[in-house]
């Protein structure tokens, strides 16, 4: 008897609730407005309509890409110079997905500064920066690129950096213009920025998706049901950015909300989640090859034992967007 009323009572449960596959995606950093896609998806039951139960796994010490490499989680949200990084090294990696059409970084200076006019203006000044090798060969490419010397002193700094610019401690440094500069901007802070683009540097996409050939190989169905919804969570954040940011907000831990309605705002005015009639989430080939080698031929891509990688000539397989035709 007992058997019989539980499968009655299992025929009457919808099938959604019993068919949802586990899904696992890593994040690149804490919780912010270029993860909106998928707090929408989730949130909006996206996912659940695709059949899925998806789990956003908080940042860690450990990078999205390594956990993706790994099979900790099935996808990844990566940053451009994270995935190229990583599969440069040999990871198992493939890109599915880029969020920001067009690059957000930027090179800040103090606006009241009447020593900085132009890049070229940065040799011999300080910069608060974050340790990484891509920032030598950005501003190097910079500077050099305007007629300057690309010399200039550093101390690192991390997010400090943004406070030390304020108080003149340091003369420029770096930042995403949808967020630190969204925040330099409440805060009433006088700043002037330079454009990698404007300077040498390649407009890159950036804020890839990325997962391994296991996945991509043999679940293509659970890829392109992820990636679809996803995709219509940026979408609908793109036509709906005060209800996502709010949606952002009650997902997460933000002391001031107004910088994630302005971070959104910014985001859809600067037409970064779309470029026209580009799909949301399109990789444009030319941008990803054209950062890729950027980046190999600047010497920022080592192997273990340091040694400068080589260009490998062609880096059309390192992405695969085949689920925007299912």
């Amino acid at each position: 008897m007992i058997r019989s009323v539980l499968f009655v009572l299992c025929l009457a449960l919808p099938g959604q609730a019993m068919a949802d596959t586990p899904v696992s995606i890593a994040l690149d950093w804490t919780l912010n407005t270029n993860h909106i896609g998928l707090i929408v998806a989730r949130d909006r039951g996206l996912y659940a309509e695709a059949g899925l139960e998806v789990e956003i796994l908080p940042y860690s010490d450990t990078s999205s890409a390594a956990l993706v490499a790994g099979g900790a989680a099935d996808f990844g949200y990566v940053t451009a110079l994270g995935f190229v990084s990583a599969r440069a090294g040999g990871a198992d990696l493939t890109a599915l997905w880029a969020t920001m059409q067009h690059e957000t970084g930027r090179l800040v200076y103090n606006a009241d500064n009447p020593a900085i006019t132009r890049p070229a203006d940065l040799s011999g000044k300080t910069y608060a920066g974050f340790g990484s090798a891509w920032e030598a060969a950005l501003i190097g490419t910079m500077i050099r690129q305007d007629g300057g010397e690309p010399v200039w002193d550093t101390v690192t700094l991390g997010t400090g950096a943004y406070e030390a610019l304020a108080s003149g401690e340091v003369d420029f440094t770096l930042e995403v213009a949808t967020w630190e500069g969204v925040n330099s901007a409440l805060l009433g802070r006088r700043q002037s920025a330079f454009a990698y683009a404007d300077y040498g540097v390649p407009d890159q996409q950036n804020g890839y998706i990325a997962t391994r050939s296991e996945v991509l190989g043999d679940r293509p169905e659970l890829v392109a049901a992820f990636m679809r919804a996803t995709q219509a969570g940026y979408e609908w954040a793109a036509d709906h950015p005060d209800e996502a940011a709010q949606m952002m907000i009650a997902a997460g831990d933000f002391p001031n909300p107004d910088l994630v309605h302005g971070s959104m705002r910014a985001i859809v005015d600067g037409g970064y989640l779309r470029d026209g009639d580009t799909p949301v989430g399109k990789i444009d080939p030319a941008r990803f090859a054209g950062m890729a080698r950027f980046l190999f031929e600047s010497g920022v891509l080592k192997d273990p034992a340091g040694a400068v990688l080589a260009w490998p000539g062609d880096v059309a397989d390192w992405y695969d967007q085949r689920w925007m035709a299912r």
